[in-house]
Formats: structure tokens, sequence, C-alpha cells
């Protein structure tokens, strides 16, 4: 079974909590919000638009009809497909769940096979490869009504399904399970002063800039580091 799975968090911090969560298997989907006691910040609800007030009644997480069914089907036959693989495997983990199958990340998976793209955000790639053409279709299969939303977690865990899709087309399950921990080496900067300047010019011309990175950005993506390092070792 492949089950889709996106969370939203109180906050961005390793204590943040998850605060809403929803997943997809094959016909059908969940979507819950969750209250493990921790208020959401600010900055949080500006980016997925979940209050306080929203959460105030709401079950924990391990008090959740999603909990139950990840618990039933926690196999080693059924694959979690994210697009953030290692903060959402954190997330669940620090809430007592420890998922046994397999794993496919597939924004990572898409730097490994479609490295043109360049930028890996999952709305710029729902517009990049063209995936928001198919919303609807599986919105209507679903019997999902609400307009697709970034940074909803029904919503986005829709959008990864057809990503998921789009990548089945390049590649086998297996493969994108491996892909998905494999280090990419990136060619360009996707965010800051530099982006979408290539990493090994500027490793060479603006070295401290990279090393001041490096030391001082603690919540720098994996492929990120392991990219700058490469291309500043030479």
């Amino acid at each position: 079974m492949l089950i889709f799975i996106d969370i939203e968090t109180t906050g961005i911090e390793v204590k943040d909590k998850i605060c809403s969560i929803a997943l997809l298997n094959e016909s059908n989907y969940m979507y819950e919000l969750i209250n493990e006691g921790k208020k959401i910040s600010a900055e949080a609800s500006s980016i997925h638009h979940i209050t306080n007030e929203d959460i105030e009644n709401k079950l924990s997480f391990k008090q959740s009809e999603i909990y139950k069914f990840l618990q039933k089907n926690n196999k080693e036959e059924n694959t979690l497909v994210t697009d953030n693989s290692i903060f959402t495997l954190e997330k669940l983990l620090s809430h007592g769940f420890e998922w046994k199958g397999l794993v496919v990340d597939t924004i990572r998976v898409t730097k490994h096979l479609i490295p043109e793209c360049e930028f890996f955000s999952l709305q710029i790639l729902r517009y990049e490869l063209k995936l928001y053409k198919s919303e609807k279709i599986l919105q209507t299969k679903y019997g999902i009504k609400d307009a697709i939303v970034a940074h909803n977690a029904l919503s986005d865990a829709l959008v990864n399904r057809l990503l998921f899709e789009f990548l089945e087309n390049e590649s086998s399950l297996e493969i994108m399970h491996e892909l998905s921990f494999k280090k990419v080496l990136l060619s360009k900067f996707s965010f800051g002063k530099y982006k979408g300047k290539y990493i090994e010019e500027i490793c060479f011309n603006d070295s401290s800039y990279v090393r001041w990175l490096l030391n001082s950005a603690t919540e720098l993506d994996e492929d990120i580091r392991y990219s700058l390092e490469y291309y500043l070792e030479g």
C-alpha cells in the first residue's frame, strides 16, 4: 500500500509539534487537526493559517484516527510517501511513532531524476511539471471539494501524490526508495543572495560566505550542505 502523508507543525524548532496531518491511500483520505499542548507560533500560522483557536479542543496525535490507521498499516510491505522524509519521520518519531515500511521522498527523488528543474519546493514543482492540470481529476476521485492551498496538509498530500505519479514514469518504486536516502550533488543555489547561481562558482569566488553558511545555518538542507562541502573541498 502507498500512503501519502503530509504534516504541518506549530513551528520549525525541534520542540515544535504536529498541529495538522493528512494522508491519502489508494481510494480514501484523512485529515485531522492535532493538539499536542504546544502553542502555534504566529509565524507558523501565517504559513499554514491554523490558529490556536482551531486546535483548542482537538485530540492529541495518539488519540487521532490517523494514528490508528498508521499503526494498523505500519508494515514492511507498505510505503510512506512524503515530500520531506527527514522532517516527517523525525516529527512522527518525536510523537512516539516509528515507521517500519519503505519510504519515498519525492523532493529528493526529483533532485536525482530531474535536476534541470533547479528549484525543488513542492509548490514550484506543482507548476514546473504542470501537476496542477491533473488536480481536479484527483480531487474528484477522492471527493475533495476544497480548493488546493499551499501549506494545507491535505492539499500538499494530494499534490505530492501527483508528483509521485509523475516520477513513476521516470523510475521504479524500489529505485525511488533507494534515491530517497542518497544525497544529491546540487548545481545551483535555491535561496539567498546567490539564488540561481552555480554553487561551484560561489565556493571558488566567495568561500567565506559558504563557510559562514555552513557554520551558522543550523537548519540547512542536507543536500545543500553536502553540495557546499563537496565544492568547497575542490
